[in-house]
C-alpha cells in the first residue's frame, strides 16, 4: 500500500509544474552557475524537490535513468510517472541520478555522445549538500557575461580535473545539473572551470 502511495504522487499540477521544471532545467543550463529555485517537495520520496521535479520534467520512456544506489521505489515511481527505464549500467543512461556526490562514478564512466550525435551524452543529476560552500570556482563561457564564480559542496577532489577534461572533449561530453534542496545549477560541457586561485 505504501508503495502504491508513493506511485500515485507526482506534480499537483502536471501542465503547469512540467513546464515550469523543464524551462528552469533549460534556463540553468543556458546561465552556467546561477542557482535556479525549483519546485517543492515531493512526498513519501528519498530525492531532494529540485531532483525530484527535474526527473518528472526530463524524462520520458526514451531516455533510460541509471541510479547510483539503486533505490528500487524511486526508479518505480519515475517509471510509473515518465515511463522512464533503469538503466543497469551508467554508460547506457540518458540522465544520472548521483545522491552521493563524494561517491559519484568518474564522469569518463556516462556516455558523451559521438562525433556523429553529441546530443546523445548523458545528463548527470547531481545532489550536493550546498552551493555556498567548496573551493571557488570560476566559470567561463556561452550564457556567462564574463565570468560567473561558483562553490559547490560536496564534490570529490578530482571533480574539477574531471571536468577539464570532459570540456576538452567538447561538443562531445556530459551535462550536469547540480541540486540542492529546491535550487538547480547547470554546468553544460560548453563551460571552462578554473579555481579562483589559479586566475
Amino acid at each position: 500500500m505504501s508503495e502504491l502511495k508513493n506511485l500515485s504522487v507526482g506534480f499537483s499540477d502536471p501542465v503547469h509544474d512540467a513546464q515550469h521544471a523543464f524551462k528552469q532545467a533549460l534556463d540553468a543550463l543556458s546561465m552556467p552557475g546561477r542557482s535556479l529555485a525549483l519546485g517543492q517537495q515531493i512526498n513519501g520520496l528519498s530525492l531532494g524537490p529540485a531532483m525530484a521535479q527535474l526527473l518528472l520534467a526530463l524524462s520520458d520512456d526514451e531516455t533510460p535513468v541509471w541510479w547510483q544506489s539503486s533505490p528500487v521505489s524511486e526508479a518505480n515511481w519515475l517509471r510509473f510517472h515518465t515511463g522512464a527505464a533503469k538503466a543497469e549500467e551508467a554508460e547506457e543512461a540518458s540522465f544520472a541520478v548521483i545522491t552521493d556526490a563524494a561517491l559519484a562514478p568518474a564522469l569518463i564512466c556516462f556516455s558523451s555522445g559521438s562525433s556523429e550525435s553529441p546530443e546523445q551524452s548523458c545528463t548527470l543529476l547531481i545532489e550536493v549538500p550546498a552551493f555556498d560552500t567548496g573551493p571557488a570556482i570560476t566559470l567561463y563561457g556561452p550564457g556567462i557575461e564574463t565570468t560567473q564564480t561558483v562553490r559547490i559542496a560536496g564534490l570529490p577532489d578530482d571533480f574539477w580535473s574531471q571536468w577539464s577534461i570532459n570540456h576538452a572533449s567538447f561538443p562531445q561530453g556530459v551535462d550536469i545539473i547540480f541540486t540542492s534542496g529546491c535550487q538547480a545549477l547547470g554546468l553544460p560541457r560548453s563551460t571552462r572551470a578554473r579555481r579562483l586561485e589559479e586566475i
